[in-house]
């Protein structure tokens, strides 16, 4: 079996993170998306809203591609993470050369920690190229209409957190 690690902070899930996650379920039998708790980065919604948002919106792209999509919180190295859920690739979505230049470091540190994980990079879609979640935020703080880059239900949710 084929197992593949997504891995993100998802606060929020949007749009581009949905893109990769689809694509990504073709190329694995099981797609663990890796939620990080990060602390340091002060998420919005919490660990457990986070999960439950992934796992709403999941459910459709799981049936869609035959392949079980799960969420799976994690607060360790990358890398003991994919051992902890016996993966042999990490996924990642590029967004920009930015984005590159801090994924290609990581990919050397988690070589040399484990150079039997491979990384695959996926270039997320013209029309999802802009979207991050920090971005998303701000624009749903700021009380602008972030329906081009989330889903229904995740608009809704940020709604709330700024209501």
């Amino acid at each position: 079996m084929r197992i593949g690690l997504y891995p993100g902070t998802f606060d929020p899930i949007t749009l581009g993170h949905i893109d990769i996650i689809r694509r990504a379920a073709v190329l694995v039998d099981r797609l663990v998306l890796g939620v990080a708790i990060n602390r340091d980065k002060g998420p919005l919604f919490t660990l457990e809203e986070r999960v439950e948002m992934i796992e709403a919106e999941c459910v459709k792209l799981s049936a869609q591609t035959g392949t079980e999509i799960v969420a799976h919180p994690f607060e360790n190295l990358l890398i003991n993470c994919a051992h902890d859920v016996g993966a042999q690739v990490i996924v990642r979505g590029l967004r920009a050369v930015a984005d590159f230049e801090y994924e290609f470091q990581m990919v050397g540190m988690n070589r040399a920690l484990d150079n039997s994980v491979e990384t695959v990079f996926l270039m997320a879609d013209a029309n999802h190229q802009a979207i991050a979640s920090k971005l998303v935020k701000e624009i749903a703080r700021l009380d602008g209409d972030v329906s081009k880059f989330v889903t229904p239900a995740v608009r809704e949710a940020l709604l709330a957190k700024f209501a």
